[in-house]
């Protein structure tokens, strides 16, 4: 008789260790009855996150024993999974009702709190991602010459990878990262924080010391943006970790963008040296394709009108496309609408031809763009081809150019 009293007070008390387990790693808006269901869940970017997921997703439905199961699958992959063999205890823990990672003491021990901060950034992905359906508004245009593109939504602690489908971004996987130890928005060297901005792999490292893992890729920090607003500091790379790390809280870093170097791997084959954007966001916002296309459309109407408005040699028109904030070349609008004028003075027809076309959202600004396109100048007396670079932003409602430059 006692035997069977202890028993079912023994399982009361592991089912509410393991819902406070549940509770302190996933967030409260996915734990009522109405929560997303499994096949809901994006698809997995490695096989130790997906034993993580699947964890804790079956811990309210399959019990201790399923959750520890999958877990002892996720260490068997990778033993350096720290968060791993922290959850792992815990659920044996549960087991007579007293978990401790992710028990009331918890909050004392700052190793521990970084761990839960990983395991939350984790599965947030897989709990609060966006529709499947839905597309980055950051993304508006690829370039032919761009076969993939990469979007650091720092918000989410995710690198999401997309292909180049006809000029649209098209998802095909995406990882978990860290960034700086004091968050985002770069302002000077040495202030471990991550730059906000859009920027492009430059090179690629390999045989570094084991600190940056297999490998890194440099990013263009700072580019022509930065420097205009007196930000400094320089090597930004997304790079692996050392040979016996794979936990790390979001926020470990001196400012790179960090993954595991299984990730790293898989990453290496969507980068194309020179040509892959690298967009990062501070909170990227996704939409349904209907309003995607529709902000795609309003923008590239704006920026036709501009390459006409060029060719129509009227002056004042074509001015009228630039803020009254702009600045090129250490001139302000005044003084570049006056050196415009001189020179269309003395042409008798002009013909802009645009290609390799990119748009990317810039996270400066809610509607802010960077535009970037190989331009084609024919005039009556002068030829020539450029790489140029514009940002545009919504200025006394309609886009406007802010700046301007010539990046070769």
């Amino acid at each position: 008789m006692i035997a069977r009293v202890r028993k079912p007070a023994s399982r009361r008390a592991a089912r509410a260790a393991a819902a406070a387990l549940l509770a302190a790693v996933v967030p409260a808006t996915t734990l009522g009855d109405d929560a997303a269901p499994e096949s809901t869940i994006p698809a997995f970017a490695n096989e130790v996150e997906a034993s993580l997921v699947r964890a804790i997703v079956g811990l309210r439905e399959g019990g201790l024993r399923h959750a520890l199961g999958e877990i002892e699958l996720a260490l068997a992959k990778n033993p350096n999974f720290k968060l791993g063999h922290l959850i792992r205890g815990d659920l044996l823990m549960a087991r007579s009702g007293k978990p401790v990672a992710f028990g009331p003491v918890a909050s004392t021990n700052a190793g521990v709190g970084l761990l839960q901060d990983e395991a939350r950034a984790r599965l947030k992905h897989y709990f609060d991602a966006p529709p499947r359906d839905h597309l980055p508004l950051p993304m508006m245009q690829l370039a032919p010459s761009q076969s993939h593109a990469l979007l650091v939504d720092t918000a989410r602690s995710r690198l999401f990878v997309f292909a180049n489908r006809g000029g649209e971004p098209r998802y095909v996987t995406d990882f978990y990262i860290s960034l700086g130890k004091n968050g985002v928005e770069k302002r000077r060297e040495g202030d471990q924080k991550t730059p906000l901005g859009v920027y492009t792999i430059v090179s690629s490292k390999e045989k570094l010391p084991d600190f940056y893992g297999p490998g890194a890729f440099p990013i263009s920090y700072p580019n022509e943006w930065d420097k205009l607003h007196k930000r400094n500091g320089y090597g930004i790379w997304l790079h692996g970790t050392p040979s016996e790390t794979y936990s790390r809280p979001p926020r470990a870093t001196d400012g790179c963008v960090v993954l595991t170097n299984d990730d790293l791997r898989r990453l290496a084959r969507f980068v194309d040296v020179g040509r892959t954007p690298v967009v990062i966001s501070g909170d990227a916002e996704w939409a349904a394709p209907g309003r995607w296309q529709e902000s795609r459309s309003e923008f590239m109407a704006a920026f036709e009108r501009w390459r006409a408005d060029w060719e129509s040699l009227d002056t004042a028109r074509y001015l009228s496309h630039y803020s009254p904030r702009f600045r090129a070349d250490g001139k302000d609008l005044a003084a570049w609408g006056a050196q415009k004028r001189k020179v269309n003075a003395r042409k008798a027809w002009v013909k802009i031809g645009v290609s390799d076309l990119s748009v990317f959202g810039h996270p400066d600004g809610d509607d802010m763009f960077v535009v970037t396109f190989a331009q084609d100048y024919r005039s009556s007396n002068l030829s020539n081809r450029t790489v140029k670079r514009q940002y545009w932003s919504r200025d006394q409602g309609r886009w406007r150019v802010i700046f301007e430059t010539v990046i070769s």
